[in-house]
């Protein structure tokens, strides 16, 4: 299997904030950004895998920022690192003024992805060619998240094992 460019799979999405997306005040509601950024991921995870890829996790989730209806909002989504089956896909997400093209951070996003083959069972996934300082940066911070994630997981089970006991 052939290792890939971040660039190969990254993606910059658009959409439009609409009336139903929102709360009687205009306020988008936070869970269709949520909904936007894993829609973002998704596609990234399907161009690196070039199969099904799920959402297995998502790190910390905070807003920044508010969302109106009439505004764009922009998702720039791109792989950090990548596993045998797994990868973690950065999402920023911005909103655009349209009318007086100021833009605001919104929040930022960090989701694992795994790559299913056709049995739904995890299928091994391209590496990943970082080119950039940016690229290579992201990864170092990809991979101690991923140490930090994998702790807390044993934590979790050593717990639950102990509570059974």
């Amino acid at each position: 299997m052939e290792s890939k460019r971040v660039s190969d799979s990254s993606v910059v999405m658009a959409v439009v904030m609409q009336p139903a997306d929102a709360n009687p005040a205009g306020n988008v509601h936070g869970g269709v950004i949520m909904k936007n950024i894993d829609s973002a991921a998704g596609v990234v995870g399907l161009r690196h895998a070039a199969c099904n890829a799920v959402t297995a996790s998502i790190d910390r989730l905070d807003f920044h920022n508010p969302v109106y209806v009439g505004e764009l909002l922009f998702l720039k989504a791109g792989l950090n690192l990548v596993g045998k089956s797994s990868m973690e896909i950065g999402v920023r997400v911005e909103a655009e003024n349209p009318q007086k093209r100021q833009t605001r951070h919104v929040a930022s996003a960090y989701l694992t992805f795994v790559a299913l083959d056709q049995n739904k069972q995890p299928a091994p996934v391209p590496g990943l060619i970082l080119e950039t300082p940016d690229e290579r940066r992201r990864n170092d911070e990809a991979m101690s998240r991923r140490k930090m994630r994998l702790a807390e997981k044993e934590q979790e089970k050593r717990s639950r094992l102990g509570n059974k006991k």
